[in-house]
């Protein structure tokens, strides 16, 4: 099946074609038919399954074969809106929507906090087409009145379990009641849960239903290996594992922004250049980290769980988790950023005796037994014992969701880091301990 096939028109084919891809993945086969129709949409498809395609160029589609409703006095109407949950993942959509839109004539741009919004207003003074943006920023615009939401005719909320997560639901629901009551709505999640549910019941009407993965599966082409090891260890045995098997790309997790920037300042010393975004970073340092790790200059990138949203290198080889998740649906997140588009990857996962509940909850979640290896020097000691994993990160051991979380109602005391890096929006913390990374 070719993209032509699906109703797309020369133009957008000839770019796809231009990006190399001459096929369609099962979640475009599906999804590009079903924006086309008009209609609402519900799909579940794990990051790596070519989604953003998915919705990206049916909408280029409809927008460019048909002419915008009305042209309202001040700011040009925004078409189409595209909600993401972080800044890496607007970027990497909007991106996405020049490089496919290119033969096409359609404008976007991106929006998100951390950067000074002025620019942004000058931008939204020309027409935008296709607007891409985090929640707080957008009501940032909002409030100062230099967005008009008043013509959107499309809505994306993709990633829309993650929005959720960091506490974003209340954010929406505010962009929802903007926007007019005729639209069409397209809703992108990696879980169905029931929160999700919820969310699609009072959004979508009538929708298609596509789920191309089976709900925290893996993908079948990532090698997945757990290495024991002592926790004083871990790093040293990272090192010995990037230099042994001369890994050029490796994208590693930890739990917190301080082991992030520790992890790769260590790495650096031991010359295996290294560099750590998160939510305490500037945006221009992440995204010249990023720049230089998808290029392949940087060897190894140390990310938080919200900070790598958005890390989308076609053939990355490796994923190292320094640290496992506390809650067991990030694992099947974190190693869904190698082996993405037919690709394959490994994932490593570094586990000291402190982690082994959290495996059994990432085992029990994904249904399957890791293969467990020790390396020759880094045996780990069968006597020690578990220790409390630091800031409350312990108290969820496992990990299973399960739709259960703590209710908190006060609201924290910075935004979501990761996210916008904004002030004035308090997002609820919805998890104990570290979740807004």
């Amino acid at each position: 099946m070719s993209f032509a096939s699906l109703g797309l028109s020369e133009a957008i084919v000839r770019a796809v074609t231009e990006r190399g891809y001459s096929e369609p993945t099962p979640i475009q086969k599906q999804a590009i038919p079903a924006v086309l129709s008009g209609g609402d949409l519900l799909a579940g498809a794990q990051t790596g399954t070519g989604k953003t395609a998915g919705f990206t160029l049916p909408i280029l589609q409809r927008l460019s074969t048909t002419p915008p409703k009305a042209q309202p006095r001040g700011f040009p109407p925004i078409r189409t809106l595209i909600l993401t949950p972080t800044r890496e993942l607007a970027a990497q959509v909007e991106e996405s929507v020049r490089h496919y839109g290119k033969y096409v004539k359609l404008t976007s741009m991106v929006m998100f906090g951390g950067v000074g919004i002025h620019p942004q207003i000058d931008k939204l003074k020309k027409r935008v087409d296709i607007l891409v943006a985090t929640p707080g920023r957008l009501l940032d615009h909002v409030q100062q009145k230099t967005v008009d939401l008043s013509h959107v005719e499309i809505l994306v909320l993709d990633e829309a379990d993650r929005m959720l997560d960091m506490g974003f639901i209340h954010d929406i629901k505010r962009v929802l009641a903007l926007l007019p009551k005729q639209r069409q709505n397209l809703l992108f999640s990696a879980t169905f849960s029931d929160e999700i549910k919820r969310l699609a019941d009072g959004l979508l009407n009538k929708p298609s239903l596509i789920e191309v993965a089976r709900r925290n599966a893996t993908a079948d082409n990532v090698a997945q290996k757990v290495y024991l090891v002592d926790r004083e260890r871990k790093r040293e045995l990272l090192a010995h594992l990037i230099k042994e098997h001369s890994w050029r790309q490796v994208l590693v997790f930890t739990r917190t922004k301080h082991g992030a920037n520790r992890l790769a300042e260590q790495l650096s010393k031991e010359d295996i250049p290294a560099l750590a975004i998160h939510g305490n970073k500037s945006q221009s340092a992440r995204t010249h980290a990023l720049a230089e790790f998808k290029t392949g200059r940087l060897q190894v990138l140390v990310a938080t769980d919200i900070a790598a949203r958005g890390i989308d290198i076609s053939e990355l080889p490796h994923v190292v988790n320094f640290e496992l998740p506390n809650v067991s649906e990030d694992y099947v997140h974190r190693i869904g950023r190698t082996g993405r588009a037919g690709a394959d990857g490994e994932a490593v996962s570094l586990v000291c005796v402190d982690e082994q509940q959290l495996l059994k909850g990432i085992e029990r979640l994904i249904k399957r037994e890791l293969p467990k290896e020790i390396v020759a020097g880094f045996e780990p000691d069968l006597n020690a014992k578990p220790e409390p994993i630091q800031n409350g990160r312990g108290s969820r051991a496992g990990g299973n969701r399960g739709g259960q979380r703590p209710s908190v109602n006060r609201p924290s005391r910075k935004p979501a880091a990761g996210s916008d890096g904004k002030q004035g929006h308090h997002q609820p913390q919805h998890r104990s301990g570290g979740r807004h990374r």
